[in-house]
């Protein structure tokens, strides 16, 4: 089962991206072959780097002799950290990643996903012993989780059968508390949930033809059915009054 996903510059599709399991590594460069990630830029060394999948988290090494990379958190609100050239295996503990590459006077980036990440109360009851690996896994301070809760939302209100909102309606829905919200984006976190919620086979295990069909039904059926989303939940939608002045 992989654990990390590598969204290569300008991929626009599942079949695009590069899924790697714990213990796995792939290596990106300009001169990558096989199953690396190739960033065609004659600023880019040919071995620039390696991604190291580590159960739910990922390891970067900097394989440059000069350059530092700067691995960004896209909803971290500016936090990052930055990878210095030579150094081996630096833990990235974001869920959503992009790392930055400096090249010749262009910034380069690709994403790194790690929708393996988990949380717990820290509450263990006195029991000893490996921890029960939850079934869904789902940081509710995360955009993906509002556009999952405005999916839901209609429902959520007494109307089981209710229509499921258009990308449209969940854009002006999103707006008050997410003000830079796009339809793209939008997209993108639907689709970032059907992988999350694993709604939709990696293109290694994926029959040929088959689609993902009704994904949003799916992720609103699947949510509601386990309670990953409850009435409760509907305040993520609510914008603060700093937020309402915006």
């Amino acid at each position: 089962m992989y654990s990390v996903i590598v969204v290569p510059p300008s991929c626009g599709s599942a079949e695009g991206q590069l899924r790697i399991a714990a213990g796995e590594r792939l290596t990106f460069g300009r001169a990558q072959a096989g199953e690396g990630l190739t960033i065609a830029h004659e600023g880019v060394p040919r071995v620039a780097g390696e991604i190291a999948a580590h159960h739910n988290f990922w390891l970067l090494s900097n394989l440059s002799e000069h350059q530092t990379y700067v691995v960004e958190n896209p909803e971290g609100a500016g936090e990052h950290i930055k990878i210095g050239p030579g150094r081996l295996d630096a833990p990235v503990p974001f869920e959503f990643s992009r790392v930055v590459l400096p090249a010749a006077g262009d910034l380069l980036a690709f994403d790194v996903w790690a929708p393996r990440h988990t949380f717990r109360s820290v509450a263990r009851q006195g029991l000893s012993g490996a921890l029960t690996a939850p079934a869904f896994t789902l940081d509710r301070t995360k955009r993906y989780f509002s556009v999952l809760t405005a999916l839901c939302e209609p429902r959520l209100r007494g109307e089981p059968h209710a229509p499921l909102p258009a990308v449209e309606q969940l854009v002006e829905r999103l707006r008050p508390t997410w003000p830079k919200v796009t339809r793209s984006a939008v997209y993108w976190n639907i689709d970032y949930l059907a992988v999350k919620l694993r709604l939709r086979p990696g293109p290694d295990t994926a029959e040929p033809g088959q689609r993902a069909n009704g994904k949003k039904e799916s992720l609103v059926s699947l949510a509601l059915r386990f309670d990953l989303v409850r009435e409760d939940d509907l305040t993520v939608l609510a914008a603060t009054a700093d937020e309402a002045v915006r």
